[in-house]
């Protein structure tokens, strides 16, 4: 973390842009966003963002899945800086709207969006069912809420080599089991929750997901 007090500075964003793609802060590009939504069309729809980094995914949800809108959001103001630099350079400002909010509730009304998306993000947010059922909130009804993340395969205290490195890196990961995200999402009111573990390993399906 630098003195601004933000985890993801301009030297640790340049370095993921140069490992991950421009545009992207972890793994899988335009690929992953692709790979989140198989088998879900967002033609024509609403989408928000959560944790929308340098931008890269709101023009891959836009540019190659057609969302009609996005809003990207994000807690700090370098990698929205970024993000907006690359919105600006593309063809689909129009279409694309990044805001700063604070860490907590999503500052959006009740059925605001069609889509709810998020890659690699809401493990930086620890209480998993607060945010379920803030997701849920800004649904319309019928909406498809679609995220990819890091999960752990337990309820407890990181390994002391997870921990470690956590702390080498200032990882703020606040990683939850499947088991718990599954709880979450049921307890938020989605009526049909899928969680896949694209290893292969494992699969948890609740009552009846939006993804």
């Amino acid at each position: 973390m630098d003195g601004s007090g933000e985890l993801y500075h301009q030297a640790l964003i340049d370095l993921l842009e140069d490992i991950w793609g421009e545009g992207f802060m972890s793994p899988g590009e335009a690929e992953e966003v692709a790979r989140i939504l198989e088998g879900f069309d967002i033609r024509g729809r609403s989408v928000l963002d959560i944790g929308c980094g340098a931008g890269g995914i709101d023009l891959a949800l836009v540019r190659n899945h057609a969302a009609a809108y996005v809003t990207g959001v994000d807690v700090e103001d370098t990698v929205l800086a970024r993000a907006r630099a690359l919105v600006a350079r593309s063809d689909l400002g129009d279409r694309i709207d990044l805001a700063k909010v604070a860490p907590g509730p999503l500052p959006f009304p009740p059925g605001s969006f069609d889509v709810v998306f998020s890659k690699d993000s809401i493990v930086h947010i620890p209480d998993k069912h607060a945010l379920m059922a803030g997701v849920a909130r800004v649904l319309k009804p019928g909406g498809w809420f679609f995220a990819s993340d890091w999960l752990i395969g337990h309820d407890g205290p990181p390994s002391p080599e997870m921990r470690a490195y956590m702390e080498s890196k200032a990882l703020d990961f606040g990683m939850a089991s499947p088991a718990r995200h599954l709880e979450a999402c049921t307890a938020a009111g989605f009526a049909e929750v899928e969680i896949r573990d694209p290893s292969g390993i494992g699969r948890s399906r609740g009552p009846s997901s939006p993804a």
